[in-house]
C-alpha cells in the first residue's frame, strides 16, 4: 500500500512538473516573440574608422579620389566625417541584400587589384582602428532621404535594457515618433543592431544645420508630448550617445 501511494505521489509531482515546464516554455516563447519581427533580409553595415590625427586630411583626400573603386562593388548609403562626439573619425553605411551578398562583395574586393593597390594598401596605415556593426531597419522604419542637400546628420545611439523590442519597442517607437512630428527633425532611418552591442538602436536624423538642430532640441524640451514619451522610454534605457556628422562630397546622403 505504501509503495502504491509513493508511486502515485511521484506520478502527480512529475505531471505537475511537466505542466509547469511546458507552460513556462510557452510563456517564455510568447514573451520573446512579442513585438514586430524582422522580415526583410536586407541589412546595413555600420563602419567607423578611427584615423590617425596627423593623417586625417590625407585619408579624406585619398577616399575622395578613390571611393568609386569601392562603390563599384556594392551600394553606399552614406559617408560622413564626425564633427562633434568623436574626433578624427569617419562613419559610413553599406547596404547588403543578404550575408551571402556581403561575403561575395568582400571576396570580390580582395581580388580587385586596383582597389587593393590604389586604396586599401594606402588607407589602412592611416587608421588606428576600425569598428563595424550589422543592423536592420526596425519594422516600422524606412530610409527617408532629405528633401534637399546641404544639411547635417546626427547619429544617436541608444543602449536599451536586455529583452529586445518585446520589452522596449513600443515606448521607443513612441519617443522617436514625437521627435519626428511635423516641425521637428527628419528620421532618415532607425536601425536595430544584430551584430555588435545587442539591444542597441541607432536613429539617424537630418537637420538643415547644427543651429537648426539646437533650435529643434530647445523646442522639443518644452513640448509635453515629447517629454512624456521620453520619460516612458527612459525606463528601458541604459545609456545613449550622439555624434554630429557632416556628409562627405561623395556621400549619396548629403
Amino acid at each position: 500500500m505504501f509503495k502504491i501511494r509513493s508511486a502515485l505521489r511521484k506520478a502527480i509531482i512529475q505531471a505537475d512538473s511537466v505542466i509547469f515546464c511546458k507552460t513556462g516554455r510557452e510563456h517564455s516563447r510568447a514573451f520573446i516573440s512579442t513585438g514586430p519581427q524582422q522580415q526583410d533580409g536586407t541589412f546595413y553595415e555600420f563602419r567607423t574608422y578611427y584615423i590617425q590625427p596627423h593623417l586625417n586630411t590625407a585619408f579624406h583626400k585619398l577616399t575622395t579620389e578613390k571611393i568609386q573603386l569601392r562603390t563599384a562593388h556594392s551600394e553606399l548609403l552614406g559617408y560622413w566625417s564626425v564633427e562633434y562626439g568623436g574626433l578624427n573619425q569617419v562613419f559610413h553605411i553599406w547596404k547588403y541584400e543578404s550575408y551571402a551578398h556581403r561575403a561575395a562583395v568582400r571576396a570580390a574586393l580582395a581580388q580587385d587589384p586596383t582597389w587593393m593597390e590604389q586604396y586599401i594598401s594606402k588607407a589602412l596605415p592611416m587608421l588606428s582602428s576600425q569598428d563595424n556593426e550589422v543592423t536592420y531597419l526596425v519594422p516600422w522604419s524606412k530610409i527617408q532621404k532629405p528633401a534637399k542637400e546641404g544639411g547635417v546628420y546626427e547619429l544617436v545611439s541608444f543602449q536599451m535594457k536586455p529583452g529586445g523590442p518585446a520589452v522596449w519597442g513600443e515606448s521607443f517607437q513612441g519617443a522617436v515618433g514625437t521627435h519626428a512630428a511635423p516641425g521637428y527633425a527628419l528620421p532618415v532611418g532607425v536601425f536595430h543592431t544584430e551584430f555588435g552591442l545587442l539591444n542597441r538602436v541607432h536613429v539617424l536624423w537630418w537637420y538643415e544645420s547644427a543651429d537648426h538642430r539646437a533650435a529643434i532640441r530647445h523646442k522639443a524640451h518644452s513640448d509635453p508630448r515629447v517629454v512624456s514619451a521620453v520619460r516612458q522610454n527612459v525606463a528601458n534605457l541604459e545609456s545613449q550617445k550622439s555624434k554630429l556628422l557632416f556628409p562627405c562630397s561623395y556621400s549619396p546622403l548629403k
